[in-house]
């Protein structure tokens, strides 16, 4: 499984949530009522997305890599 950095993109809808995606991943979204209640379910999200390309043996996305700190950091 990876072990990179990936892009964290968390905006609010017109209901008040907040929807996060990994850009890399396509289709890994998830939400929450807080920012950061999207993330945490993102990371959730990207674990499961990532677990599921490794059982398929399937080779996962090129991580981002972003310098500590930078924009769209994630853990």
């Amino acid at each position: 499984m990876s072990s990179g950095v990936y892009t964290v993109l968390i905006e609010q809808d017109e209901d008040g949530a907040f929807v996060a995606c990994c850009p890399e991943l396509p289709g890994c979204i998830s939400q929450g009522w807080s920012e950061a209640e999207a993330r945490s379910n993102l990371l959730e999200a990207r674990q499961g997305y990532l677990e599921c390309l490794a059982r398929r043996g399937e080779k996962a996305p090129p991580a981002c890599r972003l310098e500590e700190g930078g924009p769209g950091k994630a853990p």
